[in-house]
């Protein structure tokens, strides 16, 4: 009796889908944790063994489990953006304003299909900003303000419907009338 019990057991946990079974958006998240220095250790409840990171602190999920919304404002992080953040399908709020992040902005977030808003203002930040963000048809609020940032801003993050656009204290600039 007990091998059908075992079968029975087994045969049930085949049956649960793949993604049940793992954890890409907590794995997006530690490899964005470290890449990055923490001293307030804002980023202690990130527990890579839990099924979600829907527990950890300053991560917000939906219903679903989805993360939805990251929160390290003002922590003094500082490193660089993981590209793995753009495995964030659901992801609606970007908050990362305050810190000390350096480096290029990643053009894997421009997969961000459902962002609403994306704060990396005060931060170290170089480069440009992605054509990639061309793609992020439902972002409303781009501040990326007070960093380094240089270079023409692409023509697709542009025609975005952004309701709010700071880049003020960088040194991007809009494209020219015969900028291609």
């Amino acid at each position: 009796m007990s091998t059908l019990v075992f079968l029975f057991l087994s045969f049930l946990f085949l049956q649960r889908p793949l993604s049940t079974l793992s954890n890409s958006e907590g794995d997006a998240l530690i490899a964005f944790r470290n890449g990055i220095s923490d001293p307030t250790n804002a980023l202690e409840s990130w527990d890579p063994t839990l099924v979600t990171p829907c527990t950890w602190f300053h991560v917000t999920c939906d219903d679903n489990n989805n993360v939805v919304r990251l929160d390290l404002g003002l922590f003094n992080l500082s490193g660089t953006l993981a590209p793995q953040l753009g495995q964030l399908p659901h992801l609606k709020y970007l908050e990362l304003f305050g810190n000390k992040l350096s480096g290029n902005i990643p053009q894997e977030l421009g997969n961000l299909k459902s962002l609403t808003s994306m704060d990396l203002y005060n931060n170290q930040l170089e480069g440009n900003i992605p054509v990639s963000f061309g793609n992020l048809k439902s972002l409303r609020f781009l501040r990326v303000n007070n960093n380094k940032l240089a270079g023409i801003i692409p023509r697709e993050v542009l025609n975005l419907n952004l309701q709010v656009f700071d880049f003020s204290n960088t040194n991007l600039r809009k494209p020219a009338v015969d900028d291609n």
